[in-house]
């Protein structure tokens, strides 16, 4: 007799979470690459750089519309089907934006192409927790995010040598090339699962009608409103303030990568022993670093090291995926998408608010105060997420180690069969 065919093996984690990890890279690669890549495509467009600019917040503002959009509409599907069809159309959109033909075209390709970035993050860091046990999660989650910190220090670079040697195109075509490799790694790498008999687009916009779900997204929105606030204007400030070359600026936006990437690998062992205290420590670790960036700014060694603690406080989305996925209850698609609406958010939030302030005179070190204003509200937001959870929870729940609040992952990906 033939002996019984024995199970497909599981796929392991790391390499899971690698292709996961892989998408976060293109979608960061774009995000911040486009800031670079503005001069060369505003020329090559006909238009000047102010106009030009508003292609950045079409991506932005595609982020913010798509999350929630996609994650009620996609309900239904499996979230590796859903994985593969966002980074296949994030493929699309890019590659179109590097075919523009004219500046309506562009702007119309970007919000295109940030349409499936919130979603995608939010589905892949349910995906990359769903693997491992409980008390891993956020060092799940911030794997799946080194994807977009390493892209900071080695993808950004890449796309802006190419839109400079080859031209701005190719800043864009690369990106599309990265998705579709994502899209390979996903179908090789990523267990099939079964999407939930009981999923539908009401429950996943249960969501909003959840305190803790707005408390936590406005946690993200208000207090990472800080790093962008300075991260925006560093280059000027080295400029201006710092006396630094242009050569510098480089080795200065690399060090504020590598400042997020270090958060990501240390920040989300802690944040899975506690979760929010984690949180507490990188905001008021934000708020510190930010208050001291004037005084740094004057010399390039110092700024750098100040650039690189603003950087680890990133790690703080990891922590407050996580924190999503505790107090979402059934609605865990949209509230993980929304995280990414609420930190496009304060993308939105920090320049702006820093921008008024150079604008009224108090110069260009003048962001720092700003953000550590910023990184305080949001310290003062997961200080009413604590209380409000403490006067919530039930006496039944007082003595175990989650909150009461903690949904019930699904099996499914690990109960699937692999892909």
């Amino acid at each position: 007799m033939r002996p019984a065919p024995s199970p497909a093996r599981p796929r392991p984690v790391l390499l899971v979470h690698f292709a996961l990890a892989m998408g976060g890279f293109a979608i960061g690669t774009t995000e911040f690459a486009t800031m670079s890549l503005l001069p060369y495509f505003a020329e090559g467009l006909g238009v000047d750089a102010p106009t030009a600019g508003h292609v950045i917040s079409a991506y932005a503002l595609g982020v913010v519309v798509g999350a929630p959009l996609l994650a009620v509409g996609a309900a239904k599907l499996s979230r590796r089907t859903l994985l593969i069809l966002l980074m296949a159309s994030f493929a699309l959109f890019n590659g179109m934006s590097a075919l523009a033909p004219t500046y309506g075209w562009m702007l119309a390709f970007r919000f295109l192409s940030g349409l499936p970035h919130g979603a995608y993050f939010g589905v892949a860091a349910l995906v990359a927790a769903s693997l491992v046990p409980h008390d891993k999660r956020s060092q799940a989650v911030g794997r799946v995010m080194l994807g977009l910190t390493i892209a900071t220090v080695i993808g950004v670079p890449l796309a802006n040598w190419l839109g400079q040697a080859v031209g701005w195109q190719w800043g864009f075509g690369v990106v599309a090339v990265l998705a579709m490799l994502t899209v390979a790694l996903v179908i090789a790498f990523v267990p099939q699962d079964r999407p939930e008999p009981a999923a539908s687009p009401l429950k996943e916009l249960s969501a909003l009608a959840n305190g803790q779900v707005w408390l936590t997204l406005g946690i993200g929105a208000i207090g990472f409103g800080g790093l962008f606030c300075v991260y925006t204007y560093v280059a000027s400030t080295l400029l201006e303030v710092t006396g630094a070359p242009a050569s510098s600026i480089p080795i200065a936006l690399a060090v504020f990568g590598l400042g997020m990437t270090a958060g990501n690998l240390i920040a989300p062992r802690f944040a899975d022993r506690a979760l929010m205290p984690t949180a507490a420590v990188l905001l008021a670790g934000s708020a510190i670093a930010l208050a001291l960036y004037p005084f740094a700014a004057g010399n390039f060694w110092t700024l750098c090291l100040c650039v690189f603690a603003v950087g680890m406080a990133g790690a703080l989305g990891a922590v407050l995926q996580t924190r999503l996925m505790d107090v979402a209850g059934e609605a865990q698609a949209m509230a993980a998408a929304l995280n990414h609406s609420a930190f496009n958010t304060a993308n939105a939030l920090g320049p702006w608010l820093g921008g008024l302030a150079i604008a009224a005179g108090y110069g260009w070190t003048s962001t720092g105060w700003v953000g550590a204003l910023l990184s305080l509200g949001g310290l003062a937001v997961l200080g009413v997420a604590v209380l409000a959870d403490r006067r919530t929870r039930k006496p039944a729940s007082a003595d175990s180690s989650e909150p009461a609040s903690t949904p019930i992952f699904t099996s499914s990906i690990r109960s699937g069969r692999a892909g």
